[in-house]
């Protein structure tokens, strides 16, 4: 048949010279049909890569729109970048009280109040503490241990000259002297370092590194006042430690031991007890040490712990800068108690307008301190450094009995 090929022939057998002749004419009109078909298919693809310009030949495309926008004008070189909002700003409306912690400025409002008033202070804190006087040695001569504090030049006192600068404030005032520092490191790191710089900090003079341990102490901000060891009343049951100064000892050996005292460091502006309940009752023991303590620029603070204590009728005779704590904060050491004395002691500088209370280093204490002072100002009430009831301020209660 003429469809026969090559392909359809049975296996060992050969075609005729007509039979060949056959197969050819009937494949040409075939191959004529698929040659031409394959050119118009070439033709076709040329002319459509021509005039569509796909380079990718078939390849999947995809296709985005690009929205053009300006460029946003360039801000001129010589103003500042705004600063950044703070995380806790930017999260969206808060409450006033949520707003002021988180920028840190204080807001006080008429009346001392929380709701708004009709006048709203706004007080912004300073960048940092006031910095206190560099130690001066023309206020120190060398003793028998060391350096101990002296009256300058014009009777310049170390009182004057190392105290915080007075803030010059008026209105309800608290002085807080917190004692026992220095001995634990713990706790004196921690006081430093969580309690405002309005607070005096008194050393006792039995810790290690006390030089510098008080100049840390001094760079935040806060007075430093020296404890000096003196008796009780059940000595030598209770004993403060060496170098107590004795109600029966010679007064050169009192001297002798005040002056052990102040030689632990410098840069103190006065001397506080110790213990010394007995001490601080008995004028013949006693009044020759604050004769020393003033005759050196110094003042003295009763710690308010003993009720026998006469350093108010001694100051006024010797003239010595002196105070006395009216309330100790922590005499019931439970944070309830302590607490409660700190609201007393709110109480007290409303009516009166200065109070100086006391308090020890305990791990607590200073806790229940930081916690209370941190809205002490929108309650209408300030902190100031224990040298304002010693040397005395326009406008405040004097809670020394005489200044010289």
């Amino acid at each position: 048949m003429a469809s026969d090929d090559i392909l359809t022939q049975p296996l060992g057998t050969k075609r005729t010279s007509r039979e060949r002749l056959a197969a050819v004419t009937a494949l040409r009109p075939t191959s004529r049909i698929m040659g031409g078909a394959l050119v118009l298919s070439l033709v076709a693809g040329v002319s459509a890569l021509a005039v569509m310009g796909d380079p990718h030949g078939g390849e999947p495309v995809a296709v985005a729109a690009i929205a053009l926008r300006e460029a946003a004008p360039a801000a001129p070189m010589a103003e500042k970048a705004p600063e950044k909002i703070p995380e806790k700003l930017a999260a969206g409306p808060r409450s006033a009280d949520a707003v002021e912690t988180a920028s840190g400025v204080t807001v006080v409002r008429a009346g001392g109040g929380q709701a708004p008033g009709d006048a709203v202070v706004i007080r912004v804190p300073d960048a940092g503490p006031p910095k206190l006087a560099a130690l001066d040695p023309r206020l120190a001569e060398r003793g028998r241990y060391g350096n101990v504090p002296r009256l300058g030049d014009g009777r310049t006192r170390v009182l004057d000259v190392y105290a915080r600068p007075d803030p010059g404030v008026t209105g309800p005032r608290i002085a807080i002297l917190m004692t026992g520092l220095g001995i634990g490191q713990a706790a004196t790191v921690s006081a430093i370092t969580k309690l405002p710089p309005e607070i005096s900090f008194a050393f006792a003079p039995y810790g290690s590194d006390l030089e510098r341990t008080v100049a840390r102490a001094r760079e935040a901000g806060h007075e430093a006042l020296l404890q000096v060891p003196m008796e009780p009343f059940d000595y030598p049951d209770s004993d403060p430690g060496p170098q107590t100064l004795l109600t029966a000892a010679r007064l050169p050996e009192n001297i002798d031991r005040l002056s052990w005292a102040m030689s632990r460091f410098a840069g103190f502006i006065g001397v506080v007890n110790y213990m010394g309940a007995k001490l601080t009752s008995e004028a013949a023991a006693f009044e020759p040490m604050l004769r020393e303590i003033a005759g050196r620029g110094l003042g003295y603070v009763d710690d308010g712990t003993s009720p026998r204590s006469i350093v108010t009728a001694l100051g006024a005779k010797v003239k010595v800068p002196n105070a006395r704590a009216e309330i100790v904060l922590d005499a019931l050491p439970r944070p309830e108690a302590i607490d409660r004395e700190l609201a007393r002691a709110e109480a007290q500088a409303r009516t009166k307008g200065l109070v100086l209370v006391s308090a020890t280093a305990m791990p607590m204490t200073i806790d229940r301190i930081a916690r209370w002072s941190r809205d002490l100002e929108a309650r209408g009430i300030r902190l100031v450094p224990v040298s304002v009831t010693l040397r005395g301020a326009p406008g405040t209660t004097r809670l020394s009995s005489a200044t010289p």
